[in-house]
């Protein structure tokens, strides 16, 4: 008998049938997985269960959303309103605030505008609700979870935070986490700080073994963070005490090189403090033969001329010198054009403090020549006037002048911390100093000022203009002040009496190097700077280090009068 064709299709049908249902039950549980927010909104409702609160938001996929619900839920920006029947609802406000400081509230779950009975928004006051609470079992959680994410963080400063945080921690259950970043991990340091956050981890293991390998790496790494730990270890009878003791004798060894290089690189910056602070002064008194004391005030001038250009990229500025009311417009920069107010305010500086070294040599300066007692009392009588004048124009208390982000960082080489700040300045007065020596050596007006310098009379016999030459130099070594205060503005405060913090330390380096001598400004900053430095490392006492330098200095200068280098020329009155 034949076979029925009906059966076939049927057969089809039932294994069609049974693909789709295999299909589901396999994409069953994705469906079913819950959103970050709805991890977040179930967890919230969980009031004074934190083991059930702590199970659910570890259940989540640690995603960008949900880092971000936690990071809310943490700083208490997750709120529980009333609901219809006593029910909790939790919503998150809005930034924005109407004139009843009042904000609008979305719902956590669904993101939408949270409606009244009339299916309007509700606008909430955030002191008026309860915001969800949290207790230390549960931020700790919230901790570990925003730590471990933070391993791949894009951000590298993150990645490094969370990598070091990890590693104090010294959880074992971080352990796989922290391994698993290593390979993954390209940046040098944060690889460093990876194997030293797994052997101080390593540090709890019950493993003896496994605790002495531990040791070794935290050792060979030089980590100065686990010292503590180490000396626990050391002191605790444990079989790897001794291992614990040779890592710290290593670690030491490392922290001594460390503190070397770290004292010279902050020698090295304070000598270019100095050296840009006298660089100016070097022109003026060492060419020139005038004592300024008003020197301090032109670093003054710069400093507050970045202040302004500062304050007129960013939110304005209004002054009231002798009672005239100036506005100064603002450009409301932000981002990349509002760090970029620093190399505007770099030229300026140089040509505001230049014109006023312009106006005071030939309202003062040009009448005293030949006369350093006179200019001496003249120029320190401008200096308190022009001190009043910043007092009357910015007022007495000093002034804060923002960093820009490309100087606000530092570099760690080898744990050596080196200061953005601080390696521009390096920088910025090997610039200066090159462009001065250029313009003196290798230029008609250098060539001029020299001969001026040199020999006032035979210069003007041969039909050098002397007067002009006189202009322009003091105008340079105003400028140049200008230009150190500056850079003096990122690294403090400007005040009034700022200039007169430096024009101390700024005559003696000119005159320890050499009245007149361009190198020795040079050395002597660099080698007044490294001193200083070095004697604070050893004492450990700052002050006891400057009076030591000082009184260095003094005891040199009896032996050596003339400074490192003499100035040589054919003037009799030399």
């Amino acid at each position: 008998m034949p076979l029925s064709p009906a059966p076939i299709p049927l057969l089809l049908m039932r294994l069609l049938f049974a693909a789709i249902a295999f299909l589901l039950a396999c994409c069953a549980p994705l469906a079913q997985a819950d959103a970050p927010a709805e991890i977040i909104a179930k967890a919230v409702l969980l009031d004074d269960k934190s083991e059930e609160q702590i199970a659910l938001i570890r259940s989540g996929e640690p995603s960008p959303e949900l880092l971000a619900l936690l990071t809310l839920w943490k700083e208490g920006g997750i709120f529980l309103v009333e609901g219809p029947e006593g029910t909790k609802i939790p919503v998150t406000l809005e930034d924005a605030k109407d004139a009843d400081d009042k904000q609008a509230a979305r719902l956590l779950l669904t993101r939408q505008p949270y409606l009244g009975p009339d299916g309007k928004p509700i606008r909430l006051l955030a002191s008026d609700l309860n915001a969800a609470e949290t207790d230390s079992d549960l931020r700790s959680a919230m901790k570990s979870i925003l730590d471990l994410a933070g391993l791949a963080s894009p951000d590298r400063s993150a990645r490094l935070q969370a990598v070091e945080t990890l590693g104090m921690e010294q959880d074992p259950l971080r352990l796989p986490a922290l391994r698993a970043r290593i390979s993954k991990e390209t940046d040098s340091e944060i690889q460093h700080a990876l194997k030293e956050a797994v052997a101080l981890t390593e540090l709890k293991d019950a493993d003896p073994a496994t605790v002495t390998l531990a040791c070794r790496a935290l050792g060979e790494l030089g980590s100065i963070r686990s010292q503590d730990a180490l000396r626990l270890l050391a002191k605790d009878g444990h079989p790897a005490a001794r291992t614990a003791q040779d890592a710290l004798r290593k670690i030491e060894q490392h922290l001594q090189t460390v503190n070397i290089w770290g004292t010279l690189f902050r020698g090295l910056s304070l000598g270019s403090v100095l050296l840009v602070a006298a660089l100016g002064l070097a022109v003026t008194f060492g060419l020139m033969g005038v004592i300024n004391m008003a020197h301090g005030e032109m670093i003054a001038v710069g400093a507050y001329t970045t202040y302004v250009v500062q304050c007129i990229f960013g939110p304005g500025l209004e002054l009231s010198p002798f009672g005239i009311h100036i506005v100064l417009p603002s450009m409301k920069a932000t981002g990349w054009l509002y760090d970029s107010y620093f190399l505007f305010a770099i030229p300026l500086s140089f040509l505001t403090a230049a014109r006023a070294g312009v106006v005071l040599e030939r309202c003062v300066i040009r009448f005293l020549y030949r006369r350093p007692l006179e200019s001496l009392l003249a120029t320190w009588g401008v200096s308190l006037v022009l001190q009043q004048l910043f007092r009357l124009t910015f007022g007495a208390n000093n002034v804060q002048v923002a960093s820009p982000n490309w100087l606000s960082g530092h570099w760690l080489i080898n744990d050596v911390s080196l200061g953005w700040n601080r390696v521009f300045v390096i920088g910025f007065a090997a610039a200066i100093v090159l462009g001065v020596f250029l313009l003196l050596a290798r230029t008609p007006l250098g060539l001029l000022m020299r001969a001026v310098m040199q020999n006032r009379t035979m210069a003007a016999c041969m039909g050098v203009r002397t007067e002009r030459v006189n202009l322009l130099t003091f105008g340079l070594g105003s400028g140049l002040a200008g230009l150190a205060g500056a850079f003096l503005s990122q690294i403090g405060n400007v005040g009034p009496s700022l200039g007169q913090s430096y024009i101390v330390d700024a005559f003696m380096t000119v005159v320890v190097g050499g009245v007149g001598s361009l190198f020795g400004t040079i050395f002597s900053a660099l080698g007044i700077g490294m001193a200083d430095q070095a004697l604070q490392q050893i004492l450990g006492n700052p002050v006891l280090g400057k009076i030591l330098v000082l009184v260095g200095i003094i005891l040199f200068l009896q032996w050596r009068p003339a400074g490192l280098f003499v100035t040589r020329s054919r003037s009799l009155d030399n």
